[in-house]
């Protein structure tokens, strides 16, 4: 159970790791223009291990986009050389990350600029995630194959909603809705734990079974599969008002706050048996505090609303500070450490992984505001 210390003197600590994740990302350009990073090696984003899926070009031009809003100078051209050689990943329909890749970069160019081809960038990536829906089933299933729905693309669909609400096309929307749907119905336990994967028939559009790609078995709960579901189903209500969202929302971030050490910080798994070491999960958490900052502003219940306000900035000072945040650590190029990719492939594990950062910046500056 998350436990609440004093928030007071929180903001100059807040202050001070956007400013550390600023002169991180600097650091980045300067050391290797139009790298992209996906996850650190020894705490170095330049190796030579495998990407797994190519997913996480969006986080570093987005958190400069962030930075841009916030502060101005040459953030936003630095933001626009980072984000105009992605604009081709919007006919891409090999992954299921368009959310990922354009709600942090050309969104948010949009939302600073007002220009509408920048707008129409962002709905061809909503309408070709779109593409993927499968009637039988009613859900988009994952790059793993047409029978695989995951947790994760929780926090993609949005980007459906958006060209949906844009465009008034009802199609999109109806797409977006039964997703959200169908994650809600398969993917959702009761007491708010996550499934991270789910398998279908495909002949018949039957559900089969809960599974996992990276949890410790297939009925546990990933953590990192968790947050998504918290960030998800928070952004599907805020974009809604479907009372059906906001209640699963508040369901899964309920249990992480039950379930998470006192720090805020998970383990990678809920469900691992207390005999079996495993690592904290710090990105998982930074999605999170992200999540639950907007979802305590949607919340009827202020009360509540509040409760998951002072919840996300126990997080945020938590991973504002040693050991997790990589101000102490000579030669660790990344800005939150304990980050976790991939387990069983050896993949990022207790390094700095670009969507941990991504979404760290994000809660930062909404918590800043």
């Amino acid at each position: 159970m998350i436990e609440f210390p004093s928030l007071v003197g929180s903001r100059e600590v807040l202050q001070n790791a956007f400013d550390f994740a600023q002169n991180r990302v600097k650091a980045i350009v300067a050391r290797d223009p139009g790298f992209y990073p996906m996850y650190t090696e020894g705490g170095r984003w330049r190796h030579g291990k495998e990407a797994w899926t190519n997913w996480c070009d969006g986080f570093l031009p987005g958190m400069m986009w962030i930075f841009a809003k916030r502060c101005g100078g040459e953030w936003a051209a630095r933001a626009e050389s980072y984000t105009t050689p992605l604009e081709h990943r919007k006919m891409d329909r090999g992954v299921h990350d368009l959310g990922f890749i354009f709600l942090s970069t050309y969104h948010r160019w949009y939302a600073l600029t007002g220009r509408p081809e920048l707008n129409e960038v962002v709905i061809q990536a909503g309408r070709t995630l779109a593409l993927r829906f499968r009637e039988k089933g009613r859900y988009m299933p994952s790059f793993m194959g047409p029978e695989s729905l995951f947790i994760d693309i929780m926090a993609n669909v949005g980007i459906v909603f958006h060209a949906a609400m844009e465009t008034g096309d009802a199609q999109l929307m109806d797409v977006a809705m039964q997703h959200c749907l169908t994650t809600r119905r398969v993917l959702i336990r009761g007491d708010g734990s996550s499934s991270h994967e789910g398998i279908y028939d495909l002949r018949t559009g039957e559900f089969l079974r809960q599974s996992t790609q990276q949890g410790y078995r297939s009925d546990s709960c990933w953590s990192r599969g968790l947050a998504w579901a918290i960030y998800g189903f928070t952004s599907a209500y805020k974009r809604t008002r479907d009372a059906r969202f906001l209640h699963t929302a508040e369901l899964c971030a309920d249990y992480y706050i039950e379930n998470a050490p006192a720090d805020g910080v998970p383990l990678m798994d809920f469900d691992f048996p207390p005999e079996v070491s495993q690592r904290k999960e710090s990105s998982a958490a930074a999605i999170v505090a992200a999540a639950l900052l907007r979802l305590a502003k949607l919340c009827a219940d202020t009360t509540k609303g509040a409760f998951y306000d002072r919840t996300a900035r126990r997080i945020l000072l938590t991973l504002a500070r040693p050991p997790y945040l990589a101000s102490a650590t000579d030669g660790w190029e990344g800005i939150l450490k304990e980050g976790i990719y991939h387990l069983d492939k050896g993949l990022g594990v207790g390094e700095s992984v670009m969507w941990g950062e991504y979404f760290f910046v994000e809660a930062l500056d909404r918590a800043l505001d």
